[in-house]
Formats: C-alpha cells, structure tokens, sequence
C-alpha cells in the first residue's frame, strides 16, 4: 500500500504572485471592455457596383440668339401673319451669322490700319507704334556696355575725344569691394557729396530713413601676405536715423559746407550740423497727422536762408528758415505727383518741375498769381512727353535734363534764360528738346527710379551729367548728348541706379538697391 501523498504547502511568495496575476488579468478585461465601448467597429466594407458601360451624350445645340423683340402692332403685322415670320426668320438668321463670323480665325497677313480698336482711348492707331520702331532688345543686359572704347577711339573731334579718354579713365574704388561698403541698411533713393576737393565724403539716404556717410579716404586695411587666416575688415562707415521714413534728396547749403539738407516722405526736412553733430527740423506740417511726402529739395544760391520743396501731392513749397517750421508757403502746382524739380544755379527764380502728368514745366518765382489756394508761380512753358517725366534738372550753362518712361533723356536749351523777364511765355518752339537720347528707363519695383544730375561747377567748364544705366553701369553725358563714359568695374551686382557727381572734381558716386556704394575716381 502506497503511502499518502503530502499535500504542498504554498508559500507566502507563491500566493501573492498569483494574485497578482490575476489583479493584472482583470485590470487588462475592464480596459479591453472600456475599448470596445468607446471605439467603434470597422463598419463592413461595402460591395462593389457592377461596372455599367458609359453612355455618350449627345452634345447639347444651342439656339442662336434671337434678336431684341418689337412690337408688330406698331409695324402693322398681324400675330399671325406669314410676313412676320418670314422676318423673324431672317433676321434671326442674319443675327447668328454675324455671331459667328466674329469668333471665327482670321487668316493671312493683317494691315494694323484696318484692325484698330474703336474707342477714344486708342484713337492713336497705328501711329502709336512709330515710336517702338528701331528699339531692339527691350530691358536690362547686366553687363552689356552699350558705348565702349570702339566709340572713343573713332571720336574725331580732339577735345571731345580727350574728354572721352579722361571720364572713361575713372577707376572703381579699390580699397573695398563693392559689397563690402554697405553704406545704408536699405535700397538707397538719395546721394550727396560733400562740397570739400581734398577728400571723397559720400552722404546716402535709403528707404527707411537711415543716413549713411562714407570717407573714402579712410587707409586701406593693411593684411600681411601670410596670413591666410586673417579677416578683412570692414570699412568705417557712420550711419543715423534721421528720417522714419525715405529720404528723398539731399543738399548742402551754398555757404556753410558743415550744413547738410535732407528731405523726407515723413514730411520734413531736416538740418544737420556736422560740428555740432545735431540734426535741426526745418520744415514740417503743423500737425502731425498731416501727410506731405518731400520728393526734392533745393537751396537759392542768391538767398541760402530759403528752401524750395516739391512733394508728392503736386505742390511747391517755400519754407524761410528764419521762420517757425511750419509757416511755410505752399503752390499746387498739378494734381499729380512731382517726381522732381531743380532750381536754375545762376537764376534761381526760376524753377524747372517733372509731374506724373508728363509734362517738363518752367516756373518763375518772380511772379505770383492768383488768390488763396490758387496762388501759384508763374507758368512760363511746358512740354508734354509720352510717358511721366521722373526729374527735371537745371545745369549752370541753362541746360535742363530729363528722364522720363518713353525711355529717353531729353536736354532742352535755355542759354538766354537769364534775359527772361517776370512772367515770360516761352513759344512752343522753344520748349521743344535739342536732343533726345534713347536710354532705357524702366526700373520696375525694385530699382530707384534713374534720374539725371548735372555737375554743379565743373572746373573743366564742360557741363555734363550723371545718370545710372540699367545694364548695372553709370552713364555720364555732355550738354549736347555725347556719351563721355559708361563707368563698371568688377564686382557690381547690382543697379547703380541713384547716380551724383561732385560738384567740381570728376568724382561720380553710384548707389543701389542693397545699400551699397560704387564710387569712381
């Protein structure tokens, strides 16, 4: 007889493992049930539709459209009379006809003289087009010269061609590169030189309101050959925020070469002192709510407490700065923008204006007409271009240069202005331009609108002007249209668009769109 089996006794570990388990198991059955409550089922996927072959529609006929109707009483038809049907019929008929000649395709050669569009806007026909003739590639090349050293070696009058070979003889600054002299922060819409001859002092404004001025005759950094490691510092370059808003141009006053001018679209013009390091408001609207965006200012040679400003709403202004800032006398002059203006140098009465509305207009300050707000300048002449005129720029000699959309710079001749009395009309003869260059203007969005400015006192005695050349060069012409030069160099990225010269050396500065400075000499 086998003997009785022992029961296992089980351990206190052995015990609590298990109902461990089971508290696991049964937490795990509560969440799985939790789960199937919350999340629903996966519905069941849904059968396929037996595929049906498609049927094809007819396309649908439209009926032609019938003309207006009229009434038939009037015109002495019965309602049911054949004679009224047979007319419907054929003018519905002559009505979808005419329909349908219009969309038709017209083939073979088109003469522009018989498929003008009808309407006042367009009464120019093909007439308009006689001034694209003969342009050729439209837009800007970077790179590509447009007068190249071909054009000064065939140049056959001596001293023109000696002028040539001096103005293209102008070297790109070479103590920094191009991009190293970001002398504003932003795009740069104004540039001055200051007036001294013993070294290069570059002032700039930009978009926001930043004055940039640059010393180019700052040493060079000096880097040893081994180095390879060292850095290139940068220029010293003194930047203020003088505006809040873009400044629009510079000018220093005729007799104080430590006061510089500075106008802005936040509608002031300012004062610095270059001693004192103090920036003074000259002019501004008596609120501060009032907007008068200043597009241009200039300083009479004869009387350098005034100051004459143009704005963007079409008016001149007149601010004596021995009065309050806000006393100023202000013309309307046009109801559109005036890009730009430039008192005469020798007779500065008389005051030349580029508008939105086209036109180049002279005004004498001499005499003023009308009462209240239609006091205004006496109008002496105009002309009418294609397209707006963007800047209207007196030389000493009494040369005016423009710029304008229809791509050309224009120099109109008034070298007897000074003769002139008060209130002079100027026949329609005279007002026509002496030259016209074809110079491509269109700088879009992105690039400072090209605006010609003449050297102030040459001390060569040749008058000659500035202006920025879309191919990323500066263009510098003579009173009578000769191109001089097309200054570059190696590292000019961008738009050289806001171009100036010094006053007497043969210095040209050249700013763009990034703030930087191109600087010739």
């Amino acid at each position: 007889m086998p003997p009785p089996k022992k029961e296992t006794v089980m351990s206190e570990f052995e015990r609590k493992r298990l109902e461990n388990i089971a508290y696991n198991n049964a937490i795990l059955s509560g969440i799985s049930t939790t789960a199937d409550k919350i999340i629903p089922k996966p519905a069941p996927p849904k059968p396929k539709r037996a595929s049906t072959p498609r049927v094809k529609r007819e396309p649908v006929k439209k009926e032609a459209a019938r003309p207006t109707r009229q009434s038939s009483r009037l015109a002495g038809l019965e309602a049911d009379s054949a004679v009224l049907k047979r007319k419907l019929d054929v003018e519905a008929e002559e009505e979808a006809a005419k329909a349908k000649a219009k969309k038709m395709r017209v083939s073979g050669d088109l003469n522009l003289g018989d498929i003008t569009v009808e309407g006042r806007k367009w009464e120019s026909s093909a007439d308009g087009l006689a001034l694209l003739k003969g342009l050729g590639v439209r837009g800007a090349q970077p790179g590509v010269r447009t007068f190249t050293e071909k054009d000064v070696k065939h140049t056959k009058d001596k001293g023109l061609k000696d002028l040539r070979l001096r103005m293209s003889g102008l070297k790109l600054y070479e103590k920094w590169a191009v991009n190293d002299i970001k002398i504003v922060p932003q795009r740069i819409y104004s540039m001055c030189f200051h007036p001294t001859e013993e070294k290069p002092i570059i002032f700039a404004g930009d978009k926001e309101g930043a004055m940039g001025v640059f010393d180019a005759s700052q040493p060079s950094p000096k880097i040893e050959d081994d180095d390879e490691d060292a850095e290139y510092p940068d220029p010293i370059i003194s930047a203020f925020k003088t505006h809040s808003r873009t400044i629009s141009s510079f000018h220093f006053s005729p007799t104080d070469a430590n006061a510089i001018y500075s106008a802005s679209y936040d509608s002031s013009i300012r004062k610095l002192d270059l001693d004192k390091g103090i920036s003074t408001e000259i002019f501004a609207p008596s609120s501060s709510s009032e907007d008068l965006p200043i597009s241009a200012i200039d300083i009479p040679t004869t009387d350098p407490n005034m100051i004459i400003f143009s704005t963007l709403y079409g008016s001149l202004g007149r601010q004596d700065q021995r009065t309050k800032p806000s006393s100023a006398e202000i013309w309307g002059l046009t109801d559109h923008k005036i890009g730009g203006f430039s008192l005469h140098p020798r007779h500065p009465y008389l005051v030349a204006t580029a508008s939105l509305d086209r036109t180049l207009k002279i005004w004498d300050l001499r005499k003023i007409t009308g009462k209240g707000d239609l006091r205004h300048p006496a109008l002496l002449g105009e002309h009418e271009s294609r397209l707006s005129v963007s800047h209207a720029s007196w030389s000493s000699s009494g040369h005016i240069a423009t710029s304008s959309y229809d791509d050309r710079i224009k120099i109109y001749s008034f070298l007897s202005a000074g003769e002139w009395k008060a209130g002079h009309d100027i026949p329609a003869k005279e007002m026509q331009p002496t030259v016209e260059i074809p110079h491509n203007n269109q700088t879009g969005r992105w690039v400072t609108i090209l605006k010609p400015q003449w050297q102030r006192n040459p001390q060569d005695g040749w008058q000659k002007f500035a202006i920025g050349n879309m191919n990323r060069f500066v263009d510098v012409y003579a009173e009578d249209g000769e191109q001089l030069a097309q200054l570059g160099g190696d590292g000019i990225t961008a738009v050289p668009a806001v171009a100036h010269f010094h006053p007497t050396k043969d210095w040209v500065a050249g700013g763009t769109a990034s703030g930087k400075l191109c600087l010739w000499m």
